[in-house]
């Protein structure tokens, strides 16, 4: 199983998730550990090659864990967050790039 790193203040974001969405966000990065596909992910491009995103709907509202999984024996989570608009927040993007840079220097 691939072991978790995660970048900056992103377990502290996916801690104060609702119950429902941080349950979920387990779920779905317990499955990347086991080297499977979240149930719904996108590719994260303008991040770089291999980021994705895994997306999570639930009553609480809709959120985002932005990841890497194809930098050896780890996942890096890079950002979590709540997502409120159609467009994800170029803030966002910029934060998880600034930490996926960080992880290749």
């Amino acid at each position: 199983m691939k072991e978790l790193i995660w970048q900056g203040s992103s377990y502290d974001d996916l801690k104060a998730f609702p119950m429902d969405a941080k349950q979920n966000a387990g779920f779905q990065l317990h499955k990347v550990q086991q080297g499977d596909d979240p149930n719904d992910w996108k590719p994260m491009p303008r991040i770089d090659t291999g980021v994705r995103e895994i997306r999570i709907k639930v009553e609480s509202g809709e959120f985002r864990v932005i990841y890497i999984a194809n930098i050896g024996p780890r996942i890096y989570v890079l950002h979590c967050f709540q997502k409120k608009t159609q467009q994800t927040n170029q803030r966002d993007i910029e934060l998880a790039q600034a930490r996926f840079k960080a992880i290749k220097r």
